[in-house]
């Protein structure tokens, strides 16, 4: 073999095949197959609600369930305030949602229930919700604990507020499910 030959590699497929393909070639010729489009995967809100029904841990004699409680009151109200919303499933475990781009993201701590803003830097806060992430130039968060009160009303104008900053400025747009 010369020099100038191209040498072909395999690369491992999503089905667990293997393709060949040229090593001169950045990419392969078909289009890479996202998780939402693929015929084995569940869509982002199936996920989602997995995630929700998974979050049960055992506090000594007693079953404490109230991280998955408070995530779907999390997602509750983020789909009355946007009911044109995307559910997106990123980063190997977490819910994000989105309106003209994501605009927040949810995760359950051991001891907490986060909820992160993408441009809440940006965002008036008038009710003082944001109490996490203070320092950052772009992200703002809202640790939920377990004794903790959600304010309802003012949660909801924060959402509408970030899907507002999301229609005004340019921000990565995210493909995701619409089914809930």
């Amino acid at each position: 073999m010369t020099g100038n030959a191209k040498r072909t590699a395999s690369k491992r497929t999503a089905g667990g095949g293997t393709t060949a393909r040229s090593a001169g070639s950045a990419k392969s010729s078909r289009p890479r197959q996202t998780a939402a489009e693929s015929s084995t995967s569940k869509n982002a809100s199936q996920r989602i609600e997995k995630k929700i029904a998974s979050l049960a841990d055992w506090r000594g004699e007693r079953l404490a369930d109230w991280r998955g409680e408070r995530l779907a009151e999390i997602r509750e109200l983020i789909h009355e305030a946007d009911p044109e919303v995307v559910e997106d499933w990123k980063w190997m475990g977490t819910p994000v949602w989105s309106h003209a781009g994501m605009y927040v993201l949810a995760n359950a701590h051991k001891d907490k229930v986060k909820l992160t803003f993408f441009h809440g830097a940006k965002l008036a806060d008038p009710a003082k919700l944001f109490n996490a992430g203070l320092s950052g130039n772009k992200w703002r968060a809202i640790d939920f604990r377990e004794e903790d009160k959600m304010k309802r009303t003012a949660l909801k104008a924060l959402l509408r507020a970030a899907i507002d900053y999301n229609r005004e400025h340019s921000v990565p747009k995210s493909r995701g499910s619409r089914l809930r």
